[in-house]
């Protein structure tokens, strides 16, 4: 969902640093987060003049994005890895690869 200037307060990338507790994040962990994204969820952005902002809103929805049920990891035990490796391989010799 993109920042909605008429709802949302903007602020600036600088501001946005010290928006994270306990002790907000570096320029560059922002810039990151805006460019690359984490797990293919960027930090929302809008460019007003020649300034970039985002909104306390923004941050919100990333950290949301972030922790909701399909980007959180599970890890996977040795014997569940064990079990798709070998029904991979069952896959791939019934294919005669």
């Amino acid at each position: 969902m993109p920042i909605n200037v008429e709802t949302e307060k903007l602020i600036t990338l600088g501001e946005a640093c010290r928006e994270f507790p306990p002790r907000g994040v570096s320029n560059a962990t922002i810039a990151r987060w805006i460019q690359k994204g984490v797990k293919g969820i960027r930090l929302e952005t809008i460019l007003l003049g020649s300034r970039r902002y985002t909104s306390r809103e923004a941050i919100l929805r990333f950290i949301g994005a972030l922790n909701s049920e399909s980007h959180v990891e599970t890890l996977m035990t040795r014997e569940q890895r064990q079990t798709m490796t070998e029904a991979a391989q069952h896959e791939l010799q019934q294919a005669g690869i």
